[in-house]
């Protein structure tokens, strides 16, 4: 690694204390001229387990940046990964703006795993085979780095700018539509923002998965049974502020929507 495991604590420290004050800090990338992928994976599993120890638990996992619109959003040209945690998870229909920095919403499909995924080699395939059920849902993504103003190593330090997200229900695997072909619909207080379809999540949200479980390998982590895997937005991403209503529909899995207070 480019940086020592003091910077790089340092780094999980600088963002960890940016989330609890709602206060965005400026790149990690332009104050750690070295910092790399490598060492912003690092960064975002010091985060994540100065969270376990908290006494959170992983529940799901969220790629991001799979589509084109969110790469070209964010200025790069691959996916990133993040955890999600039992906190994360929205119960209910409205949540405080005012527990995130700069929060955006994308629609997504959710992928419910009933076998564990652990690559390398996880094909497709096995996405399919792997899982119980999928769900319409909507993520809240966050960036602690303020303006937004990322690179790579900078969004995947700071846990894939993961915020929150919403479940609609959950329908069975076999019941529901082919997903490479599924239109989403993003829209913002009755006004539609953005449409795609799951295309435009690298070919289909199944091949994001996979891709998800063989890039955690290294790691040494598998997805597991029962967690979930947010699979990349079908849209770009809309910032939302307190009084907005925001609402996400993927055709054949219905409609999952969130107010903001």
């Amino acid at each position: 690694m480019k940086l020592s495991m003091i910077q790089v604590d340092e780094a999980a420290e600088l963002l960890h204390a940016a989330q609890l004050g709602r206060a965005p800090i400026g790149p990690l990338s332009a104050r750690y001229p070295g910092l790399g992928v490598v060492e912003a994976y690092a960064i975002q599993q010091a985060n994540l387990s100065r969270r376990l120890r908290e006494g959170r638990r992983v529940v799901g996992h969220k790629i991001g940046l799979t589509s084109e619109p969110m790469q070209i959003l964010l200025g790069v040209d691959e996916p990133d990964f993040g955890y999600l945690l039992d906190d994360m998870v929205v119960a209910g229909t409205t949540v405080p703006a005012a527990r995130f920095c700069a929060p955006r919403v994308e629609p997504e499909v959710a992928f419910l795993l009933r076998e564990p995924l652990s690559g390398p080699g996880v094909t497709a395939a096995d996405v399919r085979a792997a899982t119980e059920a999928v769900a319409a849902a909507l993520e809240i993504v966050d960036s602690r780095i303020a303006n937004w103003a990322l690179t790579l190593p900078d969004t995947v330090a700071d846990n894939a700018s993961s915020g929150a997200v919403v479940l609609g229900d959950w329908v069975t695997y076999a019941d529901s539509p082919a997903l490479a072909d599924a239109q989403a619909s993003l829209s913002l207080n009755g006004t539609e923002i953005d449409t795609g379809t799951g295309s435009a999540v690298m070919g289909d949200p199944a091949e994001a998965v996979a891709w998800l479980a063989n890039a955690l390998s290294p790691f040494g982590t598998e997805i597991g049974p029962g967690e979930f895997v947010m699979s990349g937005s079908f849209t770009t991403a809309a910032f939302v502020q307190p009084g907005d209503h925001a609402c996400a529909t993927i055709g054949g899995l219905g409609t999952v929507s969130l107010t903001f207070t």
